[in-house]
C-alpha cells in the first residue's frame, strides 16, 4: 500500500480490533501511564524520554510514527493521517524546546489525540459500510 492513499474498505477483523486495542494501549504508556501527585496530569514514557537533553525527543517522535505507520495499515483516511503527522510534528518541534517544551509535551499527548482521530474514523468507516 503506498504512504497517504486511502485504502480501499476491507472488512473489519478480530486483527483489526487487536491493532487498535494495542494502539490504544502504547498511547496510554506513552502520554497517560501515571499521574502526577497532587494534580489531575497524567505523564507518560514519552514526557519522561523528552527530558533526556537531545535524543529525547527524537526517541518520543519514534514511537509516534509507529501509531502513524499502523494507521496508514489499518486505512485511515488522508486527512486523518496528515492530521496525526502534524500532532506529533508539533509536539517534536515544541517539545525540543528547553522546559516549556518538556510542559508542553506532557500537556499536548499527541499519542492519545491520534488514536482518538484513528478511532473516530475507523469507527465512521465501519457504520457507514453497516448502513443500507
Amino acid at each position: 500500500m503506498r504512504p497517504f492513499v486511502d485504502a480501499p474498505e476491507a472488512p473489519w477483523s478480530p486483527q483489526h480490533e487487536a491493532r487498535l486495542t494495542r494502539l490504544r494501549w502504547l498511547s496510554r504508556v506513552l502520554d497517560a501511564q501515571w499521574s502526577i501527585p497532587g494534580t489531575r496530569y497524567r505523564v507518560g514514557l514519552d514526557g519522561l524520554v523528552g527530558l533526556i537533553p537531545g535524543v529525547g525527543d527524537a526517541a518520543g517522535a519514534l514511537l509516534s510514527t509507529y501509531i502513524l505507520y499502523e494507521a496508514m495499515r489499518l486505512g485511515a483516511p488522508r486527512r486523518v493521517l496528515l492530521r496525526m503527522a502534524a500532532n506529533i510534528a508539533l509536539e517534536s518541534v515544541v517539545g525540543a524546546l528547553p522546559v516549556v517544551g518538556d510542559l508542553f509535551d506532557v500537556a499536548w499527548q499527541a499519542n492519545t489525540k491520534n488514536v482518538a482521530l484513528l478511532q473516530a474514523a475507523l469507527t465512521a468507516r465501519r457504520t457507514a459500510s453497516v448502513r443500507p
